[in-house]
């Protein structure tokens, strides 16, 4: 580990057995880290920062700036989301039927009487997990035969840091189960963009035509998905 000072803004240096140099600006105060192959040079690191300061910077202003999520307290007429749209939670205790369903406006949650706040909320993921699943599939498979590409696997998890991931060399993506809460339009363009790593790895003038010829609105959703709330993270906790 190593650092790199650029001016008030302190970058952590992670050295790695990578061939390309990896920028990362962190929630929730916008920490700057990079990681960087073995045998680089850290002077040759510290110029690859400061060409990138005015992006450093606009990273770090939009997260000060996204509002975030209160602390979920999985309590009756709480606002929770799903697909852009709010619903309102209906805690229900039975031994029987047990599970999660969409009712008019509400989300039902249908769980054992001694359930605790914890087992809420794990059910509530759990479901938030599967039906992202379930609308994400439909959506792979029409972009694999666009482009012409295999997903081998496809992950869905809580990530603190990103939207989604790619593994190129896997052929398989992971998804943030948080886009089940955003507009199905923001869902597609994640999943479109991730498997566009599977034609161009980089974020290049290349994989930037690709997504525009592919879906010219692109930015649009992508800047839907910045200016909505982040989920509550206990950050302190990491």
């Amino acid at each position: 580990m190593a650092e790199v000072q650029l001016g008030d803004i302190t970058v952590d240096v992670v050295f790695k057995d990578i061939k390309n140099v990896h920028l990362s600006v962190c929630p929730p105060d916008g920490k700057v880290k990079i990681a960087a192959p073995i045998r680089m040079n850290l002077d040759t690191i510290r110029v690859y920062a400061i060409s990138k300061l005015a992006w450093i910077k606009q990273q770090q202003r939009k997260l000060r700036e996204q509002a975030r999520e209160t602390p979920r307290e999985y309590l009756n007429l709480e606002s929770h989301y799903v697909w852009g749209q709010r619903y309102l939670l209906s805690i229900a205790y039975s031994e029987n039927a047990v599970g999660v369903f969409l009712k008019h406006r509400k989300i039902v949650l249908r769980l054992p009487p001694d359930s605790d706040q914890e087992k809420k909320q794990i059910m509530l993921e759990a479901w938030y997990r599967e039906i992202l699943k379930q609308a994400a599939q439909p959506l792979i498979a029409k972009w694999a035969s666009v482009l012409g590409v295999t997903v081998s696997k496809v992950f869905v998890q809580r990530m603190k840091t990103k939207w989604g991931s790619c593994n190129p060399k896997a052929q398989s993506i992971r998804l943030n189960s948080e886009l089940a809460k955003k507009a199905p339009a923001c869902l597609e363009y994640i999943v479109l963009h991730e498997m566009m790593h599977l034609l161009e790895r980089h974020h290049n003038d290349r994989f930037m035509a690709l997504m525009d010829s592919h879906m010219p609105n692109w930015r649009s959703q992508r800047d839907e998905l910045n200016r909505a709330p982040l989920g509550y993270e206990n950050w302190g906790a990491l």
